[in-house]
């Protein structure tokens, strides 16, 4: 009792509520962490900036709530560890992760079905990780200390955390790879951030979009167009644009327009959402397939990744969906997105058809992962997922070999669309949500900040194919991802004020 009764410096107190926020709550974080680094120096290096940025982060945290809050920041301190210890107990009982699904679980799970879970060991996971320190917590007499011992316990913790940040950033693509399993098991991030989330898709789905004056279809005549979103394909990676590798034996072949073209960003939701809207707005303005689907037209989605904006069309079909209506196809690959494709043209009852595949072939760090093996061309392929300790050329042939598989599935949607009867208008699209780094200038994947990043991760390719051959195609020197929405405007003839014909490919 004596020694609650002894003030303890807030800074003591941060810490050692820091160090036992590590210790009590985190085996499955560093477990996970150490199960899925590799061996050697770098892998020592990763685990301990983690532990020293966990530690700091918390640091952090505790000491800027518990000054500015008091005893309000002590009762948020306190719940937090009531809610760290029931989280724990989910995890190490039923290997949960506490992600933002996970989360909106627990938002609409009623009490009377939630308490089924819980035994005498969630009691002593509450009582000796929760209770405990609540109790420390308040009986603790604090010495809050002065505005300028605020000013150094704050700062100093985050310019170490952004310091170590730096430090790894040949370990970023490792980080990222494992960075949603590792924060869903991060207390108390893990259940506060993704309940934000969850709500934040909540909202995002029930929020109104801006709607674009009406379109509509008057010409009668039948017509087909399928749009394919790529992931991460560079454009110099093709062989359509002079790459010496040939990556595009298919294409080649086919006819095809290959536009020299730019993404507006760095990363999938701010490149998907450039490539479905009419201008470029923050704004959540009506996006191409919401808005031909209000007009008439029968749009379907297929998908194998994530990050499109709110879409309100009826057919939006995932890999799950889609190995249920074609069961002998492999859903590991993004084959599947294809499947059936003609089949559905020719019963559908419109006139106008716009599909939508968003695949992922080319998503990092684990490229050799997204194609099959008869499209391992280039060898010996990259196995590791540290990018940074990959042998360059073995990266580069992992990366190339996801090209040449790209190459045959828009092969395989062209191909659909030339069994197509006459009558129908024929057009296949591809453009890649942003590029790609492979090491130049010491950086992986994508998505450094526009003002900064590397041509690599901004120059994209831009294909179409039509029925018609290239005659209807303009011949430009650039075009962007813009261009998508009045490009398929205009092919399937829809009639809108808001179309602009300087922003279509088509003549």
């Amino acid at each position: 009792m004596k020694l609650l009764n002894k003030k303890v410096r807030l800074s003591s107190m941060s810490a050692l509520l820091s160090i036992f926020t590590l210790v009590a709550f985190h085996i499955p974080f560093f477990r996970h962490a150490a199960e899925n680094v590799e061996s050697g120096f770098n892998a020592v290096f990763i685990m301990a900036s983690l532990v020293v940025i966990m530690l700091l982060a918390n640091y952090f945290a505790y000491y800027l709530l518990l000054w500015t809050g008091r005893i309000v920041g002590k009762s948020i301190l306190a719940f937090s560890f009531v809610a760290d210890a029931i989280s724990l107990y989910f995890i190490n009982t039923y290997d949960v992760m506490l992600d933002d699904s996970m989360m909106g679980n627990v938002f609409n799970t009623q009490f009377s079905e939630a308490s089924g879970f819980f035994s005498l060991s969630a009691v002593l996971y509450v009582l000796f990780l929760g209770i405990l320190p609540c109790i420390y917590i308040f009986a603790r007499k604090t010495d809050y200390g002065s505005a300028k011992r605020f000013a150094g316990n704050v700062g100093c913790p985050i310019a170490l955390i952004v310091a170590i940040v730096f430090a790894n950033m040949t370990n970023w693509p490792w980080m990222d790879r494992n960075s949603t399993v590792l924060g869903s098991l991060l207390m108390p991030w893990s259940y506060t951030v993704n309940s934000v989330r969850y709500h934040n898709q909540v909202r995002e789905r029930n929020r109104q979009e801006i709607l674009l004056p009406d379109a509509s279809f008057s010409d009668g005549q039948k017509g087909v167009c399928v749009l394919i979103i790529g992931e991460s394909a560079r454009r110099d990676h093709f062989s359509l644009y002079g790459y010496s590798r040939q990556t595009n034996p298919l294409l080649e072949q086919d006819g095809v327009k290959a536009y020299v073209a730019n993404s507006a960003a760095t990363y999938t939701t701010a490149g998907v959402k450039a490539i479905l809207d009419h201008k470029p707005t923050d704004k959540l303005y009506e996006i191409l397939p919401n808005y031909l689907f209000r007009a008439g037209a029968d749009v379907v989605w297929r998908t194998s990744n994530w990050g499109e904006p709110p879409l309100h069309i009826e057919k939006y079909l995932k890999v799950e969906d889609l190995k249920v209506a074609y069961p002998d196809a492999d859903e590991h690959y993004d084959g599947i997105l294809f499947e059936g494709l003609g089949d559905f043209i020719a019963s559908s009852s419109k006139d106008k058809v716009l599909i939508i595949i968003h695949t992922s072939t080319s998503h990092g760090p684990s490229y050799n992962k997204h194609y099959p093996q008869e499209f391992e061309f280039f060898t010996p392929v990259c196995n590791t997922v540290e990018m940074s300790k990959a042998d360059p050329q073995e990266l580069m042939n992992s990366y190339d070999n996801s090209i040449l598989y790209t190459d045959y599935l828009i092969h395989t949607a062209i191909d659909q669309l030339k069994s197509l009867p006459q009558e129908w208008r024929r057009c296949v699209m591809y453009v890649s949500d942003h590029g790609e780094s492979l090491g130049e200038g010491n950086l992986y994947m994508h998505g450094v900040p526009m003002s900064m990043a590397p041509k690599e991760q901004i120059e994209i390719p831009f294909i179409v194919w039509t029925g018609d051959g290239t005659a209807c195609l303009k011949d430009l020197d650039e075009v962007g991802q813009y261009h998508v929405f009045h490009s398929v405007l205009d092919f399937l003839g829809a009639e809108s004020p808001v179309f602009d014909s300087a922003l279509s490919v088509f003549k």
